[in-house]
């Protein structure tokens, strides 16, 4: 892991340093980066890193004294080299957090001191569990202008105790988040490792204009529904340059669940995610499966992934509703998964017994190209919903290799339409074959 880390390091750079601005096509633009002239310490609040003393009243002072003075332009708070131990804490808005080199503000696994938060409304409920739910270890609802970065310091969510009690079925309440931002806007989140979050990483929900980038996300392949970024019900949202190795989605895109989503009604679009490498047993990039509320105009582009599950995976089930469409996963490359591509109407579970089973979602538009796999188990399946097909299908310039074989065993289809140009192996019958040279944008 550490060989693998430095690679990235080294890349990372190789982006920053070696490309003109104007030659790397990136979306971070949507927000810029704010200088912070106020600076404070959090030592002046009396923050300890010494690993074991506990730092959650120097970090909530602080951050009451950022909220509370106002200065023009904001403030930044410095966590310098150490490690803070500190429970679950409030974030403000027009504030900085900047960790340095060889800084780890790490959660206290005494459950004690994860407040409890109401369900989010379009789940209706705590994911994991009915009712309330724990507080994520950073939080921030109704803010703007906020900054999470550094020299990639740490933000360490020590996430096994929570882990094991989900093993164990002891858990009373859904597991807090890494990060989560509620109706928030204009966030930033950059050159800062992630490791063993309780839950999610890192969860925009309610969010628009987001930018997350530079990031690496770790947890343990077996640890369970460790996602890395999961913009949820979010708009215009950036995620580039990162690698993320956990036990769950690397990115999931979703917009709530079932009956509580619909009602909710607030969609997911316009997110770019861009330059991500990763490995998980899970799925890559990964629509679903709670999309109730819509999710559209989504693009995914040079994407690496090693040891997966599943490598693109759009998934959602009958009692769901809501929309998908308009998806575009380009530029991929897989090595050592189980199944490519796999495109789906049942999939994923309900919160409660009122969901509705005629709400079935619309599934339209879906365009996957420029993909090459090797060491791939199964090419994968693309099944949609008896009573709603999913229609405008376009896979292009697919090749996706087998352990033992050239190629890995055919595409499964069902319920479905569209069209297929230079699938290796061939493609399912559903999907028209077409001599058209071109993008899959030409084709419908």
């Amino acid at each position: 892991m550490l060989r693998f880390l430095v690679s990235l390091s080294v890349l990372l750079s190789y982006f920053r340093c070696c490309f003109s601005a104007a030659s790397v096509v990136t979306c971070s633009g949507i927000v810029p980066m704010r200088y912070r002239n106020d600076k404070i310490s959090i030592a002046d609040f009396g923050g300890v890193g010494d690993g074991r003393t506990l730092n959650t009243k120097a970090f909530r002072e602080a951050i009451y004294r950022i909220e509370h003075l106002k200065r023009r332009g904001g403030t930044l708070l410095y966590i310098p080299p150490g490690v803070y131990l500190t429970g679950s804490f409030y974030l403000t808005s027009h504030m900085t957090l900047y960790l340095a080199r060889g800084a780890v503000i790490k959660a206290t696994q005494d459950t004690d001191n994860w407040p409890l938060i109401p369900p989010l409304p379009s789940y209706g409920r705590g994911r994991e569990r009915p009712g309330d739910r724990y507080m994520s270890f950073l939080h921030g609802d109704g803010l703007h202008d906020v900054v999470i970065t550094g020299e990639n310091g740490t933000i360490d969510g020590q996430g096994d105790i929570w882990w094991n009690m989900w093993r164990q079925r002891t858990l009373q309440f859904t597991r807090p988040n890494l990060i989560e931002f509620l109706n928030s806007k204009n966030i930033i989140i950059s050159n800062v490792i992630f490791r063993n979050s309780p839950f999610w990483n890192i969860h925009p929900v309610y969010c628009s204009h987001v930018v997350i980038r530079y990031v690496t996300i770790l947890a343990p392949p077996d640890s369970p529904n460790t996602d890395g970024i999961d913009p949820d019900s979010s708009s215009n949202v950036c995620i580039e340059d990162s690698y993320i190795s956990v036990g769950d989605d690397l990115v999931a895109v979703k917009s709530g669940w079932d009956e509580y989503g619909i009602a909710y009604g607030r969609p997911s679009s316009d997110i770019t995610i861009r330059r991500v490498t990763g490995s998980s047993p899970f799925s890559g990039i990964a629509v679903g499966s709670e999309t109730s509320g819509g999710v559209e105009n989504i693009l995914a582009e040079h994407i690496n992934l090693f040891n997966m599950g599943v490598g693109i995976h759009v998934k959602t089930n009958i009692g769901r509703g809501g929309f998908i469409r308009n998806i575009t996963v380009s530029d991929v490359y897989m090595e050592n998964v189980r199944k490519g591509i796999k495109i789906a109407g049942d999939v994923g579970d309900h919160p409660d017994d009122k969901y509705n089973p005629n709400a079935l979602p619309v599934v339209k538009g879906l365009t996957i190209k420029n993909v090459w796999g090797v060491k791939v188990q199964q090419a994968g399946s693309i099944q949609g919903l008896k009573n709603s097909p999913f229609t405008g299908i376009c896979l292009s310039d697919i090749n996706l290799h087998g352990v033992v074989t050239p190629l890995s065993p055919p595409l499964k289809c069902s319920d479905i339409s569209g069209t297929a140009f230079k699938v290796n192996p061939g493609a399912c019958s559903e999907l028209t074959s077409s001599q058209h040279t071109g993008s899959c944008s030409n084709f419908f």
